[in-house]
């Protein structure tokens, strides 16, 4: 019996067959090491590398980081509140591109409900307006017909909403009804594949609009976009138990955990994606903030719909920081590198220590010659944007892939490629 077959035969007897998703606890320390991995993350105080979605992870989770967490929500609320409010440091506000993006701002709105705040007063109501404007603006490019695309993503526009809701705050029915339809249509496809992140967080925001009733004419067609969200989760789970791959496993499970789909073996489908992510994080699968985030609150019995009505003062366990130890000198590895899109078609063998990153692979190419590249500080860490002098266009992106065709679910930053290993940066569209 295989390690995932091991794991889910010891969870047998716990429903299984039910048709309700519950996520049995897990062991604390697991735990503990996974949120272990966010304190390096809260040193990064820059707006560029600030991540909101640590804060509501950490909050929702049965962890907490104590007095660097409360800094971490100062500096989180003196640095957005600076950009978003017209009071930059710099006296020209001339510096629009340090602005925080769409989504940005919507896990911020949530950071701040994670601690039991409702955007109010003055400076509230500019944040709520902000948020809206975005929005607007998305629906504004998605068209009347639906035959355009959001400037962002579905994902982004699912997020905002959901932002919105859970400080209780109305959306006109047109810019859900943009969501719905899309939900409805399937324009959250990505090369033809369901994007089961994109559609979980759709549904977190339906569920929280119909918890909350802010959008009544809407009623019926939110609660039928849940259930078709649900059946779309369910048929992407592949064999191994995740829906749709490891990392759109934990928003897909915030949305199923608890749910009911009486005739569906719910219990199972969750369980048997609880033995694959515990599996996943024993190999050291999450390493990137924002994935992390998204699983804390699972391990937790938790959901980003949880900010509806937050328990702020629920006992958590406090993290301590891993004492770092010497490693041993690391032997040398080859990682050959490929860029067929350009011309003439670039390919080298780099030299690295191995353990070293993607990231690592393409930085001691540049420093060799021959080869540059460019990056966008993201919240889900630094996405490739250029190769070669060569920038993605619309709708197109700089794709990852390990010889000969696999696509690699990680970014450059987690990435470790292994010896002997040829990867490929190829310019794709969707």
């Amino acid at each position: 019996m295989g390690h995932l077959g091991v794991l889910l035969f010891l969870l047998g007897g716990l429903g299984a067959l039910a048709d309700i998703c519950e996520i049995p606890q897990v062991d604390s320390k697991l735990v503990e090491r996974l949120g272990q991995r966010l304190l390096p993350w809260m040193d990064w105080l820059s707006l560029e590398h600030l991540n909101p979605s640590i804060y509501v992870g950490l909050r929702l989770s049965s962890l907490q980081a104590g007095a660097r967490e409360a800094f971490y929500l100062h500096i989180l609320k003196l640095s957005y509140q600076h950009s978003l409010l017209g009071l930059t440091f710099n006296d020209d506000n001339s510096d629009y591109q340090d602005k925080p993006s769409m989504g940005q701002l919507a896990l911020y709105l949530l950071a701040l409900r994670a601690n039991c705040e409702l955007v109010e007063g003055r400076k509230g109501d500019r944040l709520v307006s902000q948020l809206k404007r975005f929005l607007e603006d998305e629906k504004k490019a998605i068209g009347h017909n639906n035959k355009g695309q959001p400037h962002t993503s579905y994902y982004q526009y699912g997020l905002g909403i959901l932002a919105l809701c859970v400080h209780q705050k109305r959306l006109h029915d047109s810019v859900v009804g943009k969501l719905l339809y899309a939900v409805e249509h399937e324009q959250h496809l990505h090369q033809g594949h369901l994007s089961v992140d994109t559609v979980a967080m759709a549904g977190l925001a339906f569920t929280c609009l119909e918890h909350s009733n802010l959008n009544p004419n809407r009623k019926h067609q939110i609660t039928r976009a849940i259930e078709n969200i649900r059946e779309k989760i369910l048929k992407a789970q592949t064999p191994e138990g995740y829906f749709g791959n490891v990392y759109s496993t934990p928003l897909a499970l915030q949305l199923l955990m608890k749910s009911s789909m009486p005739g569906v073996e719910l219990g199972t489908a969750c369980l048997k994606a609880r033995a694959a992510l515990l599996a996943s994080v024993q190999d050291g699968a999450f390493q990137n903030a924002l994935m992390i985030s998204q699983l804390l609150p699972v391990l937790n019995g938790k959901s980003y719909v949880d900010l509806i009505s937050p328990d702020c003062e629920a006992p958590r366990v406090m993290l301590e920081p891993v004492v770092e130890t010497p490693s041993p000198p690391q032997e040398v590895i080859r990682v050959v590198l490929k860029v067929p899109s350009v011309s003439p078609p670039y390919i080298n063998s780099i030299s690295v220590p191995a353990g070293s990153s993607l990231e690592d692979v393409l930085k001691k190419a540049q420093k060799l010659g021959g080869f540059m590249y460019g990056t966008q500080n993201t919240l889900s860490g630094p996405f490739l944007t250029s190769v070669m002098g060569k920038e993605a266009g619309e709708r197109e992106f700089w794709q990852l892939l390990r010889a000969p065709d696999t696509p690699l679910l990680q970014g450059i930053a987690e990435y470790t490629p292994k010896d002997g290993e040829t990867i490929e940066l190829r310019l794709a569209t969707w």
